[in-house]
């Protein structure tokens, strides 16, 4: 492994660029993935995406990564705050973390505002919109530099 780093995106994110576009901006997750993989290659990274509706998915995705990844960048959505099973396959990973959301979860319902993975991941980036995916890609060359 060398810079190669995994962005996991949960539930509902197939849908960005439809859906509460007062929440989460216009841009679809293809589009995000195409800025990513363009920043990615300035960075000298190596990125892979992963999204799904379903959290054992994510668990194996999250589990199979401990292998083949140096970093992982996580938008778990509403999983953030419901899944036991997502924080346990993260906190096994034992390499940097960057938990991300486009909205401030900080700002919203009140059952949004806890999220089960903050208190284990190496550091959190919240409501920069689709922004936030571009400064978690520097964060993370930075973390794996180091």
């Amino acid at each position: 492994m060398n810079n190669k780093i995994i962005i996991i995106n949960g539930p509902n994110l197939n849908l960005l660029g439809e859906r509460e576009q007062s929440q989460y901006g216009s841009l679809t997750l293809d589009k995000i993935k195409e800025l990513c993989k363009k920043k990615s290659k300035e960075l000298g990274l190596d990125i892979e995406f992963a999204q799904s509706n379903i959290e054992g998915e994510l668990v194996n995705i999250i589990q199979n990564s401990r292998k083949n990844f140096d970093g992982i960048i996580i938008n778990a959505a509403g999983f953030t705050h419901t899944s036991v099973a997502i924080r346990d396959a993260l906190d096994i990973f034992k390499k940097p973390i960057i938990e991300l959301h486009i909205s401030n979860i900080y700002k919203r319902e009140e059952f949004r505002q806890k999220s089960l993975i903050s208190d284990i991941v190496t550091g959190g980036i919240f409501g920069l919109g689709a922004d936030g995916y571009i400064l978690a890609i520097i964060s993370m060359q930075k973390l794996i530099k180091k």
